[in-house]
């Protein structure tokens, strides 16, 4: 794979127009040649803004690229809580086995440099020219705040992965990621953490400054202001700067609503559903003859690596979660009772379980697609629940116990009728919140920067689940079942691209990571 200069050149956007029958789903490209026709008008403006989402899901190089919900899993496989049954197929296991990040030539380390950086660079074709086209203010205010927030959330993915963890009351002199908010080509270098997170928050603040005089979104696929607010809540969490982001979190949800348990266990894969804030909205058409995040997530579609290899939650995370709780039925508990609510991967033709599925203790079905034909899905991107869940964590780590119980309480008793509000303080008050945390967002792309961002250990150890050893293996595969903290290793840190390094002039091999 040759990068070409990523942090420095226009990269296009492949997705043409569409003829897909929702106009907020048609796009048109943004490249050089195309920039002419695209802002002539406000209207070709708003297509290449779809261009920008589009890529969010398109596949990049291979079958293990579909865009953001490949990194979601990518995210997941890195820590504990999203675990493999099997040792069949080779995709997303460089993430799981912690070792193609820490080189420089490989695919895992390129991809999300490669993926963030192509959207980041759409925005900010869409930033620099918007305002020259006629049309209602509000409406341009719309799509330049849209972008920006997209530049922001892209510039927070790239410095989590490719940088050191940010630490609250330092300077953060350490290196970030290039800060690129022009597509003028000129070589960029690292900018520090401290100078990366202070152009996010610049951004998030105009962007929601810009959002919250818009017109409604088209679709919940685009940013509005309570998705960008949500982006601010991350960010502050990210940056321990926990007043910041209990307020941000509580405003981001605000018109939003908790989803029932019977919408609970539908499968996950609804964009309309009243709890997502933000999401992909993948047609049929727009899939890939190969990939897609449903083909190795979804607990029901007939793919190779759903059938042989269904995933699992950590058992030692699922013994943490009540029996009354909506959410521990979307395991499998191992018994006969339970066993016909997961049947694994389904057979279009006949409607039942597909040749050679295997049904395994603590496997999901939590990921299920609408139609047993199609490897199509929505893929959630946002949900209210997070949102408890941040205003929630920031209370607790900023001593105000009882008001982080109280911010607690609406998630946990809409999904556990019979949870009583949490009396426990500090350091045990702090560990219930990450744990309704790690369960409810089981599989949504969290865990490896949340547990960078708190400065923990990974430990894989102790789990019972079917083909994980407790010793020196992990599915399957040779592995290390643990990882020190962030704070005390470079393991943390993916490696920036050696092509990025080879001819980016503001790069050089002394700026590499350790």
């Amino acid at each position: 794979m040759k990068i070409f200069k990523l942090t420095s050149v226009f990269m296009l956007i492949t997705a043409l127009l569409t003829s897909c029958k929702k106009d907020f789903l048609e796009t048109f490209p943004t490249d050089q040649v195309a920039q002419t026709t695209a802002f002539e008008s406000l209207a070709n403006a708003k297509l290449a803004v779809n261009g920008m989402y589009r890529l969010m899901y398109l596949q990049i190089s291979n079958q293990s690229q579909d865009a953001h919900g490949a990194m979601m899993l990518n995210m997941d496989a890195m820590g504990e809580d999203f675990v493999w049954s099997g040792n069949t197929y080779s995709y997303f296991k460089p993430a799981l086995r912690w070792v193609d990040h820490r080189s420089a030539a490989t695919s895992l380390a390129a991809f999300p440099y490669i993926l963030y950086y192509r959207i980041n660079s759409n925005a900010n074709m869409i930033i620099e020219n918007i305002d020259k086209i006629d049309g209602p203010a509000n409406e341009k205010a719309a799509v330049k705040g849209e972008c920006l927030a997209v530049r922001a959330w892209c510039h927070f993915n790239l410095v989590q992965l490719y940088g050191k963890r940010y630490e609250a009351g330092k300077q953060n002199t350490q290196p970030g990621i290039p800060l690129i908010v022009n597509n003028s080509g000129v070589d960029q270098p690292r900018s520090t953490v401290e100078d990366v997170y202070k152009q996010i928050n610049a951004d998030l603040d105009q962007a929601i400054s810009l959002l919250s005089t818009a017109v409604a979104r088209p679709a919940k696929t685009h940013v509005n202001i309570n998705v960008a607010k949500g982006f601010k809540a991350r960010v502050a969490l990210t940056m321990q700067d926990w007043a910041t982001a209990a307020r941000m979190a509580k405003e981001a949800r605000t018109g939003f609503s908790l989803m029932s348990n019977a919408d609970y266990l539908g499968g996950f894969t609804q964009i309309g559903n009243i709890e997502w804030m933000w999401g992909a909205n993948q047609l049929v058409d727009q899939v890939p003859t190969y990939g897609s995040f449903y083909s190795y997530v979804s607990a029901n579609f007939n793919s190779s690596w759903n059938r042989l290899e269904p995933k699992m939650i950590n058992s030692v995370l699922y013994a943490k979660i009540a029996s009354t709780d909506i959410r521990k039925k979307l395991w499998w508990d191992g018994t006969t009772a339970e066993k016909s609510n997961f049947p694994g991967a389904i057979d279009a033709a006949t409607n039942a379980p597909a040749s050679s599925v295997k049904v395994i203790k603590y496997m999901h079905r939590k990921f299920k697609v609408q139609d047993v034909n199609s490897r199509a899905g929505d893929i959630p991107f946002m949900r209210v629940a997070e949102m408890y869940l941040i205003e929630a964590e920031a209370l607790a780590r900023s001593g105000q116990d009882a008001a982080a119980a109280t911010a607690l309480y609406p998630l946990a008793v809409n999904r556990n009728p019979s949870y009583v509000l949490s009396t426990k303080t500090g350091n045990d008050l702090i560990e219930e919140i990450m744990i309704q945390r790690r369960v409810e967002l089981w599989g949504e792309g969290f865990r490896f920067y949340d547990l960078k961002r708190t400065d923990s250990e990974l430990n894989r150890s102790g789990m019972d689940n079917p083909r994980v050893s407790s010793t020196v293996t992990y599915t399957d595969i040779a592995f290390t079942l643990s990882k020190p903290k962030p704070s005390q290793s470079n393991l943390w840190e993916y490696k920036i691209p050696q092509d990025e390094i080879d001819v980016n002039k503001a790069i050089g091999p002394e700026d590499q990571n350790p």
